[in-house]
């Protein structure tokens, strides 16, 4: 094969190969690499787990993929990189991750994971990017278009409705087609549309009670048939239940080896007649075609890395993902707590700041080139005095004498000091893959640390490190908070940037920030049982359920302060030639200090057909702007993120009407409102015996002519004037009738208004195909 063959030349040479050659590029020949075919000229590749940074392990691997890795740039993990809300960076962090993979010629780098943060439970929530399919689409689609242009490819992960990890190789995610459709799969369906990558992952668990390494409606219908999906389906490692309806069902990949079982089971299927060879040869030629993809882009990039380089990267990545929540002054003539000054003289106080948590734990543990700390860093930029007391210990089972002993220590620092920076957060063994947390507390010694330290000092600055949301109970008693997620290897300089005003916060934030755990919308749903979760919230994951009940929050989704402020102009609304809304206002920085703010676009459908809402996001961008600038922006909504998932028609329908477009600085602060009149989608549904009678009165095709037969009919009925109230309209009451039963209304004989005859050739009338006119 050579770097000028075509994918339709990848799936020519199959013919060459024969059945079990054929079966055996279908799994792994270890951990990371696929199998080679040395007689025609056939080679392995190697993938690796990614997605914030290359796991390259050394030597090949080991049995469970667990092992020492080669050192790599650590960026901050979706969970903050996605709160940066910005394409661009994005785009340049995935291109980070595309050099450092083709230097290490790696084919493949396992990412990103774009799953929907359902509940702020699941333990894998770092590695994703929102709790919205807007934000996880537009930036995953930015990761991968990164990483593909220094020509390996990506894995599109975890496909799909894979929001737990509680029981995660069995559990059955139970969803109805509309959040499914409109919640779970829009953010890869924007994707693969808008990327194509070279693989997309299908995940463990199971979709309405099928495997989704087996689901042929998934990986096969709607993944290639509707999204036009080009490449390979992998599975994720060990989701194979039944190879032979894998297969079948476009699974292409099985990771990692199964030590040529299923291979065997794959030739006895089609000796016996149970499998199409034609299964075997499509999936073999998209493996040859990945393989043909890796072999055009290796050499793309030359090391050796410039480690500098990317750190400094990886530094400003952070910086952009630290979101200001709160930022008070202290007392009323004060301002604002941060940024701080640098002569000031700081305490610092909490292990966090000399022991950083960058990474979540599992499979996308990254061995960082550098690792910077919170506590070096302030000190490297700080003109004045800064202490530092450990405050607590992130170690299970610590002696209730040390706690005392480590909290004494972290009083007397703040009492000595202008200003306290306190970092707070999760420990490594509370967040991980392969296992959920069971609250969104911070530890409890943690917040008895804070209580201690506020009385002693008021003007404290938290910080806080974690993978997934916490409950912030002491958000009314801080002046200022930073949440500052999971930030990489570059994290601890990042912070020391924004605390001393060096990098001007803007990031904002992707998810809610409850109350309470019993406010959040799964509450009651997670995480199942007997190997079923149902998704019972529905359309009202994160800030929909929120808004819909007018249900306080703690912080809302989109929330995210600056140094500076922003002011907005009144935003318009227009239908363009493609059927998509522009979105234009004018925004304007008010500060004294150049800043960026994420300007947000929301939609809704007052009195729509169909359960909505009260606000969906549908386009975003973020705008950098010098002090006193003012700037024009403009934002698409795409007509096709309009539309809802109709049950009836099992399609996309845009509604048409009067669309309210809500320009705002989160889900809940908007600033400017429009309206837009958006023509909807033609439908006409096949009538039947149990169609309303308003469902025939609305067809295009009968719509009219049956009125004067209902209109007759009603003057039929005897005695319903008798029973309405004045003023009533009878006809409105017939409406949700089905037309079957019209005639048991009817006055008369048989041969009443309504016969049996007239219904029956309404309905074949209205179903009969409809001649086009002629030119």
């Amino acid at each position: 094969m050579t770097d000028t063959t075509t994918a339709a030349e990848a799936a020519a040479s199959v013919s060459a190969l024969t059945l079990e050659e054929k079966a055996s590029l279908t799994s792994g020949a270890s951990f990371w690499y696929t199998k080679p075919i040395e007689r025609a000229g056939v080679p392995a590749i190697m993938v690796t787990d990614g997605p914030h940074g290359l796991r390259k392990q050394r030597g090949g691997g080991d049995h469970l993929g667990i092992g020492d890795s080669v050192p790599a740039t650590c960026f901050p993990p979706a969970v903050g990189l996605g709160s940066s809300w910005d394409v661009d960076l994005v785009r340049r962090v995935g291109e980070a991750l595309g050099t450092e993979t083709s230097i290490e010629n790696v084919a493949v780098l396992l990412g990103p994971g774009i799953n929907i943060k359902r509940s702020p439970l699941c333990g894998r929530n770092f590695e994703y990017l929102s709790e919205d399919p807007i934000v996880s689409g537009v930036l995953g689609a930015a990761i991968v278009k990164g990483i593909q242009s220094k020509g390996v490819g990506t894995s599109l992960k975890h496909f799909a409705a894979n929001n737990q990890e509680d029981d995660r190789m069995r559990s059955s995610s139970d969803v109805d087609p509309r959040p499914l459709r409109e919640i779970y799969l829009r953010g890869f369906q924007r994707v693969v549309e808008d990327a194509q990558p070279w693989t997309v992952m299908c995940s463990y668990n199971r979709i309405n009670g099928v495997y989704a390494s087996e689901d042929p409606w998934l990986l096969t219908r709607v993944l290639r048939d509707e999204w036009g999906f080009e490449g390979l389906v992998v599975s994720d490692w060990g989701a194979v239940n039944e190879r032979v309806p894998g297969l079948a069902a476009g699974m292409d990949l099985e990771m990692p080896t199964s030590n040529g079982v299923t291979d065997a089971q794959i030739v006895a299927a089609v000796q016996d007649g149970s499998l199409d060879e034609r299964v075997v040869d499509t999936a073999a030629a998209r493996v040859l075609d990945l393989v043909r993809k890796a072999q055009a882009g290796a050499g793309e990039v030359e090391g050796p890395l410039d480690v500098d380089a990317h750190h400094a990267l990886a530094r400003e990545a952070a910086g952009r993902s630290i979101v200001l929540l709160k930022n008070d002054a202290v007392a009323e003539d004060d301002a604002p707590l941060l940024p701080l000054a640098k002569d000031a003289r700081i305490a610092l106080i909490g292990e966090f700041a000399e022991k950083p948590r960058y990474q979540g734990a599992g499979s996308s543990m990254i061995n960082p080139t550098k690792l910077d700390t919170a506590l070096d860093e302030i000190r490297a930029l700080a003109d004045g005095d800064v202490s530092y007391a450990r405050g607590f210990s992130a170690k299970p089972n610590v002696t209730d004498d040390e706690t005392a002993q480590l909290r004494a220590e972290a009083v007397a620092a703040a009492s000595a000091a202008d200003v306290v920076v306190l970092f707070l957060g999760l420990p490594a063994r509370l967040e991980s893959e392969g296992y959920d947390r069971t609250d969104i507390d911070l530890p409890a010694e943690q917040l008895a640390l804070l209580d201690a330290v506020v009385a002693a000092n008021p003007k404290v600055a938290v910080v806080l490190s974690n993978g997934g949301v916490v409950a912030l109970p002491f958000a009314d008693r801080v002046p200022a908070i930073l949440e500052g997620w999971l930030l990489g290897q570059a994290g601890g300089g990042a912070v020391a940037d924004v605390l001393f005003g060096d990098v001007n916060p803007s990031a904002k934030l992707t998810e809610t920030i409850p109350h309470r755990l019993e406010d959040t919308p799964a509450f009651l749903d997670f995480p199942g049982e007997f190997s079923h979760v149902r998704y019972g919230e529905g359309l009202f994951v994160g800030y929909r359920w929120y808004d819909a009940r007018r249900m306080g929050v703690a912080f809302p989704f989109g929330h995210g302060l600056s140094y500076t402020t922003f002011s907005y102009g009144e935003a318009t609304a227009s239908v363009n030639a493609r059927g998509d809304i522009d979105v234009t206002l004018t925004v304007a920085n008010t500060g004294d200090r150049a800043g960026r703010e994420v300007v947000q676009v929301y939609t809704s459908l007052p009195g729509g057909a169909v359960q909505r809402p009260v606000r969906e996001l549908k386009a975003f961008t973020s705008v950098a702007l010098e002090a006193g600038e003012i700037a024009e922006v403009t934002m698409t909504v795409r007509r096709k993120d309009l539309a809802y998932w109709d049950v009836r028609l099992d399609a996309w329908v845009v509604e048409g009407g009067d669309y309210v477009v809500e320009v705002a600085a989160s889900s809940r602060d908007i600033r400017s409102t429009a309206e837009v009149t958006v023509e909807g989608d033609p439908i006409v549904l096949p009538l039947t015996r149990n169609s309303s009678i308003g469902e025939v009165m609305a067809h295009p095709v009968v719509g009219q002519m049956v009125q004067a037969a209902i209109a007759q009919m009603m003057s039929g009925m005897e005695g319903v004037e008798a029973i309405m109230p004045e003023g009533v309209d009878a006809s409105k009451m017939m409406e949700s009738f089905p037309i079957g039963r019209a005639g048991m209304f009817a006055a008369g004989d048989s041969n009443g208004a309504v016969s049996p005859e007239m219904i029956e050739g309404l309905i074949a009338m209205a179903n009969a195909p409809q001649q086009q006119p002629q030119d």
